[in-house]
Order: structure tokens, then C-alpha cells, then sequence
């Protein structure tokens, strides 16, 4: 069988561990110093994630649009809704901050009143020329009330892009360079150069400026992810050594534990690093993560020392016992709970599968940090003071045993009938579960640029791009009177949706040549008749500047058009409707032997990976299910226990998916990790109750009630501290002001605590109610791997010169 795990192996490696312990903590600190050098290798991500697999059709639909029309996601936008804003003075304002923006080398283009042009046509040269609405600076109020007419009753081309005429809010557009909107660069320009502009325009003229757009919300929301990391590492630290303090009263051991679960952040940013991963809203999640794990551990490892320096008063042999008695429980619950963060791996995505790496590495990590650094630290330090023993005869806790050793022997039917209850009231819940695929849900909705999206989706009608790509599958295609008709339509199907906002393309702009031809007047904003669209075009086509116009729209061939479009923060479902009706106009007016349509842009690409997420929870969570089975078979060689180990702990998550359905928390990317986690750190107590009871049943002679109430009573208090650790540390998520994280943190904490009573309360009663069918003394007396080593005092009085 598995050498590796006999209880020889274990005496070996306390050996090693204890004789060579300066040679051990050097090489940790070689480690550390070598990861902390790989910090600076760590990279902040400047996109919002791709849920989806790189080869995914949506994703290469995407990158099809990009690669002929370039980079989407790269406007900003400046917004003012103020009825005095129509002044000499505050309009010169406006326009000079959007003027000051142009020598940026960030920046492409900016548009803004002043570089609005009038289409105009010139008969003597049979073409159309530009002419600014500002010459040159406003000097007068005829001036301004001239503008504000012509802007908002004779050029519909620009109305819902610059202005909204129905409430008279302005703004002004930043077009970002395409090659470094997705770069560092990005940060410095936000940050260094427009807000710090923007805020003095503000205190100067007293209007408040609305900034949204996707390179100025990503390059917020990704310092808002920055700042937590920090905020998190330092909560969970105070709030998990708080707990741990309180339950072992003892500064000497909270600073041990403090010590090791820092190093093991240290180790996991340096892992970051090392892999060059990005920091995304899921791998900023690890480090506290790993102190919140990392903790139970240490009480574990110091508990059983404590017990042991109690019961025989040898601190050497104390500390021997603790590497052989603890550390392959501790390595199988670690293994366990990393196994549950691995199944990520096994996805297409690359932002879970970088998640499930780094975690699991960690995992095993802080585990191996535990188990040499604290034996290693108590052979330097002096014989434990009564007071730090104190803690092992709480009388609290033992009343809190005793009660669940009530419950299980005289309450076992109230106990069941509770477990079905959970389970119909669940999966009752679980039927109103809904799926979230919206891209700005889980950004800090307390956040100032948070209302500035809402300001912006009231105003303008979203701003997240959902782009249509014409194909005309022929050159010169898309100005075909037929194609631009078709393309109309369409139009017009999409402003009848309400949560998408005026469409703009190329029809706008041969409308705004048809009116222009008309000498401006707004009643010829419509595309022209065939009689119309021969010399129409004729003016087009003598304007350079109107080609400058088309680029935007129409590639250099004339084979494809865009039509961009802007959505409202919309959930999956709503957005999958509004595909579905877009679809079906789609297939009536383009012909798919002459068209090809397709749509995409950021939000559909985040729309679509949510719902391939979702269909991935199921496959991951069963991986982490099979693999812990596995692994528990293996342990314990037996079919049915396998199934009373496994019901504890499906148990809890059926009841956390009934709770998110009963609170209207709807499955999106951060809320699936939980259910996966939340199994991989919960199955730790079943081990840790199983193997105790496989000790009883042999010390016990195979009295199946006297051992089940004895592992009761053994395990239950080390559960009940690690799973409090466990539950006020994944509390800590809930500060965040990212949603997502708030409902991760919350949920695992349920869960976790479900589980706690499920391993105390409902598997030993399983254990009790299905004896007969389990009591097999030949699959239980020697299992595969010997979780916890029998209890042999022999020759361990010669590693009393370990120390």
C-alpha cells in the first residue's frame, strides 16, 4: 500500500524536521526572499476577464470585429447635465478641457461641441464640405443661444452621441489609442491626467463632470481590487489572531500563527509572480484566503501540542507527536481542500484555471509553512505556562459538546426530519435561482464612478457596446442603397428595444448627407431614394472629409458596417431575449446568402461566459465530488461510507444554492466559486471525524455507539475552532465594495457553518442508524492511508535527542 502515508514515515519525517531545524528555517527564509523577488512580476489586469476558453466562437467573433475595426472598448466620455451650463464662460471651459486632452500621446481623438461640423454642400465643386459650429471662441450670448438651437433642433446625426436634446446633457468623447488602452499606460492617463484636469474644470466653473466609459471604469474598478487586497490580508489577519487569541489566550502562539500564515501570503504573491499571472477580482481573493485556511491548521498543530505538553509534560516528545498524530490529517484535509480549488483547472477558462492553480499551490504551501515552522519554534521557546493550558478545559465548550452529544443520542429523528426540511425548502429555492451575466454587477456600486455609469445609462442608455458586423461578402457591399435599408431596418428594430440606446453607423451619416444636400434642413435626415442616391453619392464621393467620416463605420474595402449600439447593465436573461429578437430580425431582412450578420462587443462576450460558466459549475463541482470520493475511498476502502461521508457535506451547498435563490442572489462568476470551494474546505471536518471514529472503533473493541460518541466528543471541539476561524474569515469579504465578493464571502461563511452541524450533528447519526450495514471490521482495520497514527509510545523516548 501507500508507504507514504505510514505512521514510520511520519516518525521520519519528525526526525528530520526536529534534528535539522536551523538548516529548515534558513531554507524557508531562501524561499521567501527568492518569491519576494517575484512580486515585481506581478501584473495588474488592464481588460475585464474572459470567462470564456480562447478558442470559443464568441470570443473569435470578437477578435474577427477587432482585427478589422479595431479596439471597442477604448472611449471615455465626459458628461454635464446643468442649466447653466449654456454661458460664454462655461462653454469656453468645456471646450478648452476637452481641447487640452488632444496633445496626450494616450490619445487618439476627442470630440466635443467645439469639433462638431455642419455638413455642408458646395454646388460650384459638387461635393461636401465641413464647417465648425465654433470658429473660434464664444464671445457673445446670440452666439451661444444660436448654437444650443442648431445643436439641438437641425443636426439629429449628433443627437444621443454628443447630446441628448430632451434634457440638454452634453457631452464630450475621448477616443484612447488603440495600442496602449489595454496597457499600463491606460492607469497613468486616468489617473495622472484626467481626473486631476476634470476635478479643476469642476472647481472652477462649479458643474459636476459625470466620466464613465470602458478604459476609465476598468482602470477604477481594477484599483478598487488593488486597494482590498490589502484591506483583506490586514482583516483577516486581525480578525482571525482576535479568534485565535481568544480561544487559546496565548500572545506566543498568535504570533506563531501570524508568522506562518504571513509568509505563506508572501509565498502566494511571490506564486503570482512567478507565473506571471494577472491580479484579477478571483486571484486577489487568494492571499486572505490562504490565512483564513491557513489558520485552522495552526490550531490543529497547536492544540495537539498543547494536549500533549498536558497529558506527559515532555515538550520534545510532544512535539514529535505532533508531526506523526497531526501532520497527515492535516495533509489529507489540505490535499482535500486544494483538491476543490484544482478542479478549476480542468475548465477552458483561463481566469479560473489561473485561479485554481495559484489557490491550490498555496494550499499545499501554507501546509508544509505549518508543519515545519511551528514544531520548529516551540523546540525555542520555554514550557507552556499553565495559563496557555486553560483554554483545554472550557467549560463553554464542553457544554457546547455535550449538547451535540444529546442531540445525536436522544434526538436523532428530530435531526432527520430537520435535514429533509432543508432539503425540500432548497431545492424550492433553488428553482428561483437566476443568472447574472452582467458585466458591471460586481462593481462597487458605492463607488463615485458606479454612479457615474448610472448617470450615463439614464442619460444615454448604457454604455457598455454591443456591436453588429454586416458582411456584404463583396467589395464597395455596404453603400449599396439595398444594404443600407436593410441596415435601417434593423436600426429601427434596436431603438425599439429599451434597454439599448440609438444606434450609429453609416446609415446615420448618408442621412446627414441627404439632409446636407437639402441645405441642412432636419426633415431630409433619412436615407435617400434611388433617383436621390446617384448624385447624393456623387457629392460623397469628391469629400474627403466625409471618407475620414466613413472609416468609422465601413473598413477600407467597403465590405463590412458596423452599427454600435449601447446597453443598460442588463442580467443574462434579459440580454439573451434581446439577442434572441435581434436574431429574428436579423434572419428577415439579411438573406444569409448574401449577408452575413454577426453581433458581439464586450458585454455579449461577458453575457456568454457567464452562461458558459454555468454550465462548468456542474462539471467542476462534480470533479471536486469524484476526486474527494476517490480520495475517501481510497482512505477508507468502503462504498457506503463513501455515501454517509458525502450527504454532510452535499447537504450544506443544497442549502446555500436554496439561500441565494430565497435572497435573490443570482449565480454570476463570482458566486460559483463558492459552492466548490465551500466542499473542499467542509469535507476536512469529515475526514478528521471518520478517522478518529475508525481509532475508536479499534480502541473500543468495535463498539460502534462508544466510538461514535467518543470521536464526538475528541473532534468536536477542534471543528467548532476551525470552523469559527473559517466562518468570521471568509466574513471578511464582506467589507468589499465589489457585490460578487460580498455574496462569496457571506455564502462560504454559511456554508461552512452548515457543514460544522452537519459532520456533528448528521453523520454520526448516520453512523449510529446504519451500524449494522457498515460495521466491517476488515475494510475499517486497515484502511489505505493511516490518517491518524495509534497511539505507541515506544522508542519515542530517543528522540528526546531531536532537540
Amino acid at each position: 500500500m501507500l508507504k507514504l502515508f505510514t505512521t514510520g514515515f511520519w516518525e521520519r519525517v519528525a526526525r528530520l524536521i526536529l534534528r535539522n531545524k536551523i538548516a529548515i528555517l534558513i531554507a524557508i527564509v531562501l524561499v521567501t526572499v527568492f518569491l519576494s523577488t517575484q512580486w515585481k512580476y506581478m501584473r495588474f489586469t488592464y481588460t475585464e476577464a474572459n470567462l470564456l476558453p480562447d478558442d470559443h466562437e464568441v470570443n473569435q467573433t470578437y477578435n474577427d470585429f477587432l482585427d478589422i475595426f479595431g479596439e471597442e472598448g477604448n472611449l471615455i466620455v465626459l458628461g454635464v447635465k446643468d442649466s447653466t451650463f449654456f454661458t460664454v464662460d462655461k462653454l469656453n471651459a468645456w471646450n478648452k478641457l476637452a481641447e487640452s486632452f488632444k496633445s496626450a500621446a494616450e490619445v487618439d481623438a476627442v470630440i466635443s461641441i467645439k469639433d462638431l461640423q455642419k455638413l455642408i454642400k458646395n454646388d460650384s465643386l459638387k461635393k461636401f464640405t465641413l464647417e465648425p459650429f465654433i470658429k473660434d471662441s464664444l464671445s457673445t450670448r446670440l452666439q451661444v443661444d444660436t448654437l444650443e438651437q442648431e445643436l439641438f433642433e437641425k443636426y439629429p446625426f449628433y443627437d444621443n452621441f454628443l447630446f441628448n436634446k430632451k434634457t440638454k446633457t452634453i457631452r464630450t468623447a475621448i477616443y484612447m489609442n488603440k495600442d496602449i488602452v489595454n496597457t499600463p499606460a491606460r492607469k497613468d492617463f486616468v489617473i495622472d491626467v484626467l481626473i486631476p484636469k476634470v476635478e479643476a474644470f469642476e472647481r472652477d466653473t462649479n458643474i459636476n463632470v459625470h466620466i464613465s466609459g470602458m478604459p476609465y471604469v476598468r482602470t477604477l474598478n481594477a484599483q478598487n481590487i488593488v486597494d482590498e487586497i490589502g484591506l483583506f490580508v490586514g482583516m483577516a489577519l486581525l480578525v482571525t489572531s482576535l479568534i485565535f487569541f481568544f480561544f487559546f489566550r496565548s500572545f506566543r502562539a498568535t504570533f506563531i500563527s501570524l508568522i506562518v500564515v504571513s509568509i505563506g501570503v508572501m509565498w502566494t504573491l511571490g506564486i503570482l509572480g512567478l507565473l506571471k499571472y494577472e491580479i484579477t477580482v478571483l486571484t486577489a481573493l487568494i492571499p486572505p484566503l490562504i490565512i483564513v485556511i491557513g489558520i485552522p491548521n495552526c490550531i490543529f498543530l497547536i492544540n495537539k501540542y498543547q494536549q500533549e505538553v498536558k497529558s506527559h509534560g515532555n515538550k520534545v516528545k510532544s512535539l514529535q507527536r505532533v508531526i506523526t498524530k497531526v501532520g497527515n490529517a492535516t495533509l489529507m484535509t489540505n490535499i482535500t481542500t486544494a483538491s476543490g480549488f484544482a478542479t478549476f483547472m480542468l475548465t477552458e477558462s483561463t481566469l479560473l484555471k489561473e485561479f485554481g492553480v495559484v489557490a491550490s499551490l498555496s494550499i499545499i504551501a501554507i501546509f508544509i509553512l505549518c508543519l515545519l515552522i511551528i514544531p520548529i519554534l516551540y523546540t525555542f521557546l520555554p514550557y507552556p505556562k499553565e495559563r496557555h493550558l486553560e483554554h483545554l478545559n472550557k467549560r463553554w465548550i464542553g457544554a457546547f459538546v455535550d449538547w451535540m452529544e444529546h442531540m445525536v443520542r436522544h434526538r436523532r429523528i428530530s435531526i432527520y426530519i430537520t435535514a429533509v426540511a432543508l432539503i425540500a425548502l432548497s431545492i424550492i429555492g433553488v428553482y428561483q435561482i437566476k443568472i447574472s451575466g452582467s458585466l458591471l454587477e460586481d462593481m462597487p456600486q458605492k463607488a463615485e464612478f458606479f454612479k457615474d455609469i448610472e448617470f450615463f445609462e439614464q442619460e444615454f442608455d448604457g454604455i457598455m457596446p454591443l456591436e453588429l458586423m454586416i458582411d456584404t461578402q463583396r467589395k464597395k457591399g455596404v453603400m449599396k442603397l439595398s444594404t443600407l435599408k436593410r441596415m435601417d431596418e434593423l436600426e429601427d428594430a434596436i431603438i425599439d428595444i429599451p434597454e439599448l440606446s440609438r444606434p450609429i453607423s453609416v446609415v446615420s451619416l448618408v442621412k446627414y448627407s441627404k439632409q446636407a444636400y437639402y441645405n441642412g434642413n432636419p426633415k431630409y435626415y433619412q436615407l435617400p431614394t434611388s433617383q436621390e442616391n446617384s448624385f447624393i453619392l456623387s457629392y460623397a464621393k469628391n469629400s474627403s472629409n466625409d471618407t475620414d467620416l466613413l472609416q468609422s463605420f465601413v473598413d477600407s474595402t467597403g465590405r463590412y458596417a458596423r452599427i454600435t449600439t449601447f446597453m443598460k447593465d442588463i442580467g443574462t436573461d434579459k440580454m439573451q431575449d434581446i439577442e434572441d429578437d435581434l436574431q429574428t430580425k436579423i434572419d428577415k431582412l439579411f438573406p444569409t446568402d448574401r449577408y452575413k450578420v454577426t453581433m458581439t462587443g464586450k458585454a455579449l462576450v461577458f453575457q456568454k461566459g457567464t452562461t458558459y460558466l454555468v454550465k462548468n459549475l456542474a462539471i467542476s463541482l462534480s470533479l471536486a465530488i469524484l476526486l474527494i470520493s476517490l480520495f475517501m475511498a481510497y482512505m477508507f476502502r468502503s462504498f457506503k461510507m463513501i455515501l454517509i461521508s458525502l450527504i454532510p457535506n452535499l447537504l450544506p451547498l443544497l442549502v446555500t444554492a436554496g439561500l441565494m435563490g430565497y435572497l435573490g442572489v443570482p449565480i454570476k462568476p463570482s458566486t460559483i466559486l463558492v459552492f466548490s470551494i465551500a466542499f473542499g474546505i467542509s469535507v476536512d471536518d469529515t475526514i478528521h471525524f471518520l478517522a478518529k471514529y475508525r481509532q475508536e472503533l479499534q480502541a473500543n473493541n468495535w463498539k460502534i455507539k462508544r466510538s461514535v460518541y467518543g470521536a464526538l466528543r475528541e473532534t468536536g471541539v477542534s471543528m467548532f475552532y476551525t470552523s469559527t476561524v473559517l466562518f468570521f474569515g471568509f466574513s471578511v469579504f464582506m467589507i468589499s465594495s465589489f457585490g460578487g465578493t460580498v455574496a462569496l464571502g457571506g455564502l462560504v461563511s454559511v456554508t461552512l457553518l452548515f457543514a460544522m452541524l452537519s459532520n456533528l450533528l448528521l453523520l454520526p447519526s448516520l453512523l449510529l442508524s446504519l451500524e449494522r450495514n457498515i460495521a466491517n471490521k476488515t475494510v475499517l482495520r486497515e484502511p489505505a492511508i493511516n490518517i491518524i497514527p495509534e497511539e505507541n509510545d515506544e522508542d519515542e523516548d530517543e528522540n528526546n535527542a531531536n532537540n
